[in-house]
């Protein structure tokens, strides 16, 4: 009965992944950094920033497997933001106060070593839970990740006010 049970669910996770390619499920860059934080402290929701590169192989993956299911599946839209920052890309970004930046700068601000590096950040900017750095065993990887999102939300709804200085 278990392998049937893990038959079905492995089943289902296929189909999921093929309807995220299917649908077209887009992520959305991080371009606004002020606006996403301005969003954040509004809505009490975490920012996931994927620090990705074009060259990474293993980001791919992860948005594949992990990110565009998520969009897909609605499950996450009450509970966090989710954006990806391609540090060799060319576009600036808006950072939280406004002034342009580059993506390398910006990596750079959260010491950023090797991509893909997850980050759950707060609106000041402020690291919630700690990151996931590389992309190791898809079998757990959506647990660690789901951990990761549960952390920041009780951080960041956990009682702390927010003030508009850093």
């Amino acid at each position: 009965m278990r392998l049937y049970q893990r038959l079905l669910a492995g089943l289902a996770g296929l189909l999921l992944l093929s309807s995220a390619q299917a649908t077209g499920i887009e992520l959305t860059d991080l371009s606004d950094f002020q606006a996403d934080t301005a969003k954040s402290k509004s809505q009490q929701l975490p920012i996931l920033v994927m620090f990705s590169a074009s060259y990474c192989g293993y980001c791919s993956t992860l948005k594949e497997e992990f990110l565009k299911p998520m969009l897909l599946s609605g499950d996450y839209a009450d509970k966090v933001i989710i954006r990806v920052l391609e540090i060799d890309g060319a576009d600036d970004i808006r950072d939280i106060n406004g002034a342009k930046i580059d993506p390398e700068s910006l990596a750079n601000r959260y010491n950023i070593q090797l991509t893909p590096t997850l980050t759950f950040i707060d609106p000041r900017g402020k690291e919630l839970a700690p990151r996931l750095t590389g992309m190791t065993t898809i079998d757990f990887f959506g647990g660690y990740l789901d951990d990761a999102i549960d952390n920041s939300l009780i951080q960041l709804r956990g009682g702390y006010k927010f003030s508009s200085t850093k």
